[in-house]
């Protein structure tokens, strides 16, 4: 048994534990107590740091890391196109891989050791699997149009099928389908997709009463992502009293389904997502980049909605930290409600830790330190900004911030040690700084004709 020892280790399922050892042998773990109890083994001991569960990402867009800082201060639909005509014109295959390496290289920098990725590429499940990370792939698909619901089924069963995922008894990664949006997605399709998920027993993840945009695409058939899509001849009829009403009335709401964003919900929507057992990605930091507002968090905690913590992709968000989006959520829903307690900071940590993992269906494999559970876990160094340390807890979520992790492992292999990986092309970060300044190039020459 390894030993991993730090002044503090919080497990989230109990209480921190001061002078900590998290002891692993292979892939799980097998003790979580004070270092005075703990089993004679090899000792690895971080001294003045933080030793948490790894951290769950429950909404990213890796193979759009390259387009960090090239959508900047635009309006909602007019960022939507810019990002469509971007990965169309300029991206290639290639480009795309290396943009998820880079993304999930910077994610278990920051101790992100789950991804829940929403892909059109598919590149994301090869980048997952050669950078050794637990994760999801939902394979995107979309077509506004209901006569193109047929090819666009057709593309999503060819996009999947050519997944390759790990031959072993328990893979690391799985796939799911993601029907992106209402405003890519016909109500046909959606029914489609969600039939085609359920019968294969695969996850469903779809965006989500994101925008106020969306909510009047929806509700009145106007607005301005309705006139994009009248401009390309396809209808825009009133399609349901919500956008969650639109997505259960088309059969696309279950135990399986994880719902992102959630910003522009009602009382009548979130008891629909309670009783349908949906989960939540809620992406703080994105929603308000973009000018979204504030999901109503405590709302749907109180109505017992399964929520985790999500980045988004770095071009709405511009880089990827969960603790940062934890330290957010707590900040909005106090300053929301006029109160010091609305959310605490422990539950913000289960936020970014086993509320993302049960919203991905691995609550009984990560998410807490516990004896028998996958050893997925990221450290944290104390430094000057997090001392003195009054509350563990406290100081994860207030004071670690942007922080990089120091030692990060998935299922008991070293990923990330003295704050350097250990997998992956050392090559990657180049090339996709070659890609941004091809984009902006792009970018330069579009605005000048």
């Amino acid at each position: 048994m390894i030993r991993y020892r730090a002044r503090w280790l919080i497990p989230v399922s109990g209480p921190p534990i001061e002078d900590g050892v998290l002891g692993v042998s292979g892939t799980r773990i097998e003790y979580v107590g004070p270092a005075s109890h703990a089993p004679a083994g090899e000792e690895l001991n971080f001294g003045e740091a933080i030793l948490l569960p790894g951290l769950i990402n429950t909404h990213t867009h890796l193979e759009l890391t390259a387009m960090r800082g090239s959508l900047e201060d635009l309006e909602f639909p007019d960022w939507i196109d810019k990002l469509r005509a971007s990965r169309n014109e300029i991206f290639t295959e290639a480009m795309l891989l290396d943009s998820a390496r880079h993304g999930i290289a910077e994610g278990l920098l920051a101790g992100i050791t789950t991804y829940a990725d929403t892909c059109a590429s598919g590149v994301a499940l090869p980048a997952m699997i050669e950078l050794g990370v637990r994760g999801v792939m939902y394979q995107e698909v979309f077509g506004p149009a209901p006569e193109k619901r047929v090819a666009a089924m057709d593309d999503l069963r060819r996009r999947l099928a050519a997944c390759a995922l790990p031959d072993c008894e328990e893979p690391l990664v799985r796939v799911g389908v993601s029907p992106h949006a209402p405003y890519t997605v016909s109500d046909e399709l959606y029914a489609d997709a969600a039939g085609y998920a359920r019968d294969a027993g695969l996850p469903l993840a779809v965006h989500v009463a994101e925008s106020a945009a969306e909510w009047e695409l929806v509700r009145a058939g106007t607005g301005s992502l309705a006139g994009r899509l009248a401009a390309r001849g396809i209808a825009t009829p009133v399609r349901g009293r919500s956008p969650i009403a639109l997505l259960d009335s088309v059969g696309a709401l279950g135990r399986d389904t994880l719902l992102i964003h959630c910003v522009h919900v009602d009382e009548g929507d979130v008891s629909i997502m309670a009783e349908r057992g949906c989960a939540v990605a809620h992406c703080p930091v994105s929603n308000a980049k973009l000018g979204h507002g504030i999901a109503p968090l405590t709302e749907m905690l109180a109505a017992g909605v399964t929520i985790g913590l999500g980045s988004d992709s770095v071009a709405s968000n511009n880089r990827m930290h969960i603790l940062e989006e934890a330290r957010t959520a707590v900040l909005q829903q106090r300053a929301r409600h006029r109160s010091p307690d609305a959310v605490s900071a422990l539950l913000a940590l289960e936020l970014a830790t086993i509320g993302g993992a049960r919203a991905l269906g691995l609550g009984d494999r990560v998410g807490t330190l516990e004896r028998g559970k996958d050893a997925d876990f990221a450290v944290f160094d104390l430094g000057a900004a997090a001392l003195p340390v009054g509350d563990p807890v406290a100081a994860a979520i207030f004071s670690l911030g942007g922080a990089a992790a120091r030692f990060v492992a998935v299922g008991g292999k070293t990923l990330v040690r003295d704050g350097r990986l250990l997998r992956g092309d050392e090559d990657v970060a180049g090339r996709v700084a070659a890609a941004g300044r091809a984009l902006r190039a792009w970018h330069d020459a579009a605005t000048t004709h």
